[in-house]
């Protein structure tokens, strides 16, 4: 896996994956930001959503569950201090499908945050992680 990150124009970056695909993020208004992309914590804590939904996803279609939507939610809090790392982290799982079984649901979301999501497992040595979900 690889990356590239370039400056744009004041603390605004593109961040390049080594997939072809492309983010733009910048500072905060008192760090010279213009409000012209996420912020990079935001990417972190998005890339963490995204991990864990995937996973969950990935999960339930292996188990022949028919899920047609999954939306993750996520609350976060940083320390006050720096370096600002996560120190809590809530994340909601909404899941749609036809006929689901609330506990393959449940059992998809453990599975993600105790063995697969890469993204959870490495911020949780800094963060206390809570999951929760509904059926939709």
């Amino acid at each position: 896996m690889q990356a590239t990150i370039k400056l744009i124009d004041g603390v605004s970056f593109e961040g390049a994956a080594g997939s072809g695909h492309s983010i733009v993020m910048d500072g905060p208004a008192e760090y010279g930001g213009q409000d012209n992309g996420i912020r990079p914590m935001e990417a972190v804590l998005i890339g963490m959503g995204g991990c864990a939904s995937f996973d969950v996803v990935h999960i339930l279609r292996k188990g022949r569950q028919d899920v047609a939507t999954c939306e993750c939610e996520l609350q976060a809090e940083r320390a006050d201090e720096d370096p600002k790392v996560f120190v809590t982290v809530n994340m909601h799982f909404r899941v749609s499908g036809e006929g689901l079984k609330d506990g393959l649901v449940k059992r998809a979301v453990e599975l993600s945050a105790e063995k697969y999501c890469s993204a959870s497992i490495m911020i949780g040595k800094t963060a206390d992680i809570t999951h929760s979900y509904e059926l939709v």
